[in-house]
């Protein structure tokens, strides 16, 4: 027959493994810090860059049409739509 104590012993052995092999994943699906750093600094990109292209094409066109800031704030908006979507999606691809 089987001895009381050897099957606690394996209880107790199963256990930890489970235990080490959670901890294990949760340390897996944590980013790093650094890598936390460089995702807000690419978001921040990601939404800049379409905001600042959207101006300088307004002031353009405001300038060449002559029709005030009709243009600039249209595409400060359109840059600000899809600078968001751009982050949207690179979030949701990580």
């Amino acid at each position: 027959m089987s001895d009381p104590h050897t099957n606690h012993g394996h209880r107790q052995m199963h256990h930890a493994v489970r235990r080490h092999a959670r901890r294990r994943e949760q340390r897996e699906a944590e980013r790093s810090i650094w890598q936390n750093l460089s995702m807000i600094g690419a978001l921040g990109w990601l939404i800049v860059t379409p905001i600042l292209l959207g101006i300088l094409a307004g002031r353009w066109l405001d300038r060449t049409f002559e029709t005030g800031i009709f243009f600039s704030g249209a595409l400060i908006f359109v840059g600000v739509v899809a600078g968001c979507a751009l982050a949207w999606q690179r979030i949701h691809r990580q």
